[in-house]
Order: structure tokens, then C-alpha cells, then sequence
């Protein structure tokens, strides 16, 4: 994939992720409200796989086995999360 294929894909997930946020993500009865910071999914053991500049902002992914999230980080406080899978 060229780097703008590449750029073009995490820019359309980082949108959908940012969407699902402000959305309310999941909705069903039980389902557990998903972390909101980095902070928080950090100390559930997920780890940084990468981090993409956007703007004067970062998207940074995090994994732990078969979950994933997508972070907007703005600032060490400003922070905001949503599962991509």
C-alpha cells in the first residue's frame, strides 16, 4: 500500500473512531463502556503499536491481544478513545 493509501486509511478509521466517540459507541444492554483515556486503557495493559501525526494532534493505536483502539492525543490530559474492533 502507498503512503497515501496508507495516510487515507487512518485518516477515514481516526474519523470513524472520533464518530463512534461522540456517537455513544456501543449500545447494547451489557456492554461495558469502553475506556475513555489512554491513561485508562494503559492501565489495562494495552500497548502503544503506533502513533500518526494529524494536524497539531496524534492518532495513536493501542492493542492488547485481540482488542484495539484508536486515540486522539492532543495534550498528556486531553485524550480521547474509541474500539475499532
Amino acid at each position: 500500500m502507498t503512503r497515501i493509501g496508507v495516510a487515507a486509511f487512518i485518516f477515514v478509521l481516526a474519523s470513524a473512531v472520533s464518530a463512534q466517540t461522540l456517537v455513544g459507541g456501543n449500545t447494547g444492554k451489557n456492554a461495558p463502556l469502553p475506556p475513555s483515556t489512554m491513561k485508562d486503557l494503559l492501565a489495562q495493559g494495552y500497548e502503544i503499536k503506533s502513533a500518526i501525526p494529524n494536524g497539531d494532534k496524534f492518532v495513536v493505536f493501542m492493542q492488547k491481544e485481540q482488542s484495539a483502539y484508536a486515540c486522539e492525543f492532543v495534550s498528556v490530559t486531553n485524550t480521547k478513545c474509541g474500539a475499532i474492533n
